[in-house]
C-alpha cells in the first residue's frame, strides 16, 4: 500500500528507488533531527546556560555556522538573478534545486536564531520596536522577507507535482506564479544583497573590536561589500557541489556538463575578484587601521592558536588557489579539480566567518583582558545537527516527489555528447 501511494506522487518518466530503501535513508536523519529538537527544548526550557556562551562570548557556534549557511544559501538569489536578469538560460536546469537549497539554508538559520535569542516568544519585539541605528534590524527584516520570497518560489514546485496538477485551480495558480517569478527573483536579489552586506557590516563597525573593525566607503565598512561578494562567489560552487552529490547518491545524470562549467566559471571569476579586494582590505587594515587604534596587527596572531597561518590559509589555500583553478578552462574541464576547488572555496568562506566571529571574540581588547577560549556544548552541536538533518530531509523529499532537475528526463533517454 505504501509503495503504491508513494509511486503516485513521484513525477512521471523518472525513476526513483523503492519506498523502503528511501525510508532507510531518511531514518538516521530523523534520529539526528529528534536529538536536535531535544537540545532545542533544553535551551528553551532552562535557558542559554545550556550552551557554553556567556556575556563575553555572545557569538558562538550558532552564529558562525549561521553566517556560513546563509553565505552558501546565496546561490539561490544569485542563480535566480543570473537566470531571470542576466538571461543565463543554462541555469534553468538547476534553478529549482537552488530554490530548495536557499529555502533550507535560510529557514534553518532563522530557526537557530530563534533559539539563540533565548526568548523566541519576544522575537516580535524586533519588528514592533526596531532600532533604526542597528544593522541587525535591517538583517532581521531582510531575512524574514527573503524567506517569504523563497517560500513563494518553492510553491510552484509543489504545485507541479503530478497529483496537484490534476486540480485545475492549482494548475492555473502555478502558471500565474511562474509568470511573475522574475519579480520575485529581483526582490530576492535586493533583499539578499542588503542582508548579506549588513551581516558583514556588523563586524566592520565594531570599534571596540579592533581585529574586526574596518574603515569604509561612505557609511558602509569594507566588510559590507566583502560579505556580499564572497557569498556571490561561493553560491554557484555550492549549487554545483550539491548537484554532483545528488547525482552520486541517486546514480543518475541530472544536468549537462555545460551547466557545471558555467557555475564554476562564474564562481571562479567572482572568487578571484573577492581575493583581490580581500588582500587590499587586509593590507590597509595591517598598515593603517589597526596601528591607528593602537594595536600592531601582529599582536592579533600571537596566541590561542590563531597564528598568521590562518590568514594565509584563508586567502591563499582556500581563496586564490581555487579561484585560479576555476577560471582555467583546462583545469575546470577536469571534474575532480573543479569540484575540489569549489569545495575549497566554500571552506574558505566558512573560515572567513569563523575568523570574524570566534577569533574576534577570543582576542583581548584591553591590557588586563585575557585570551578567551570557547568550546561548544553538545546542545549547541545537536541543535545545528538538527538543521543539517532538516536540510537533508527537505531536499531528499523534494528530489523524490518534485521536479528539481528538468534535464533529468532528457539525459535518461540519451547520453550526452562530448
Amino acid at each position: 500500500m505504501f509503495e503504491k501511494i508513494d509511486r503516485s506522487f513521484i513525477p512521471r518518466t523518472v525513476s526513483r528507488t523503492g519506498f523502503w530503501r528511501f525510508a532507510a535513508w531518511m531514518t538516521p536523519w530523523f534520529g539526528v533531527l529528534l536529538l536536535g529538537v531535544h537540545a532545542v527544548w533544553l535551551c528553551l526550557r532552562y535557558g542559554l546556560n545550556q550552551t557554553n556562551m556567556d556575556n563575553r562570548y555572545a557569538f558562538g557556534l550558532w552564529i558562525f555556522l549561521d553566517l556560513t549557511v546563509i553565505a552558501l544559501g546565496a546561490g539561490a538569489f544569485f542563480t535566480g538573478f543570473l537566470l531571470y536578469v542576466m538571461r543565463k538560460k543554462e541555469l534553468k536546469a538547476v534553478i529549482n534545486s537552488a530554490v530548495v537549497i536557499g529555502l533550507v539554508c535560510y529557514s534553518g538559520a532563522v530557526a537557530v536564531l530563534a533559539v539563540d535569542v533565548g526568548q523566541p516568544l519576544r522575537a516580535w519585539f524586533t519588528f514592533w520596536h526596531p532600532n533604526p541605528h542597528s544593522m541587525l534590524t535591517e538583517v532581521t527584516f531582510c531575512i524574514t522577507c527573503y524567506l517569504t520570497v523563497l517560500m513563494i518560489e518553492y510553491l510552484p514546485l509543489v504545485l507541479k507535482n503530478r497529483r496537484w496538477k490534476d486540480i485545475p485551480r492549482y494548475l492555473a495558480f502555478e502558471w500565474e506564479l511562474h509568470r511573475v517569478m522574475v519579480v520575485f527573483a529581483l526582490v530576492g536579489t535586493l533583499l539578499s544583497f542588503f542582508h548579506q552586506g549588513s551581516l558583514g557590516g556588523l563586524f566592520g563597525v565594531l570599534r571596540g573590536r579592533p581585529f574586526a573593525y574596518r574603515e569604509g566607503l561612505a557609511i558602509w565598512p569594507s566588510t559590507f561589500f566583502l560579505f556580499v561578494l564572497s557569498a556571490m562567489a561561493v553560491g554557484p560552487s555550492f549549487i554545483a557541489l550539491t548537484t554532483w552529490i545528488a547525482e552520486k547518491l541517486s546514480g543518475k545524470r541530472l544536468v549537462q556538463n555545460d551547466v557545471y562549467d558555467l557555475l564554476f566559471r562564474i564562481s571562479g571569476k567572482l572568487m578571484l575578484l573577492y581575493v583581490l579586494l580581500k588582500c587590499v582590505d587586509t593590507l590597509i587594515w595591517v598598515n593603517q587601521t589597526a596601528p591607528d587604534h593602537g594595536f600592531p596587527a601582529h599582536r592579533f596572531y600571537g596566541g590561542g592558536g590563531f597564528g598568521t597561518w590562518i590568514l594565509f590559509v584563508e586567502i591563499l589555500l582556500f581563496g586564490l588557489l581555487p579561484a585560479l583553478v576555476l577560471v582555467s578552462s583546462k583545469w575546470r574541464a577536469k571534474r575532480w579539480a573543479a569540484l575540489a576547488a569549489g569545495a575549497a572555496a566554500c571552506c574558505g568562506i566558512g573560515l572567513n566567518r569563523f575568523v570574524l566571529t570566534i577569533q574576534t571574540l577570543a582576542l583581548p581588547t584591553l591590557p588586563f583582558d585575557r585570551f578567551l577560549t570557547y568550546l561548544p556544548s553538545w546542545q549547541e552541536v545537536a541543535t545545528f545537527g538538527a538543521v543539517a538533518a532538516y536540510g537533508v530531509l527537505v531536499y531528499s523529499l523534494s528530489f523524490r516527489y518534485l521536479t528539481l532537475f528538468p534535464q533529468e528526463r532528457e539525459l535518461a533517454r540519451r547520453p550526452e555528447r562530448g
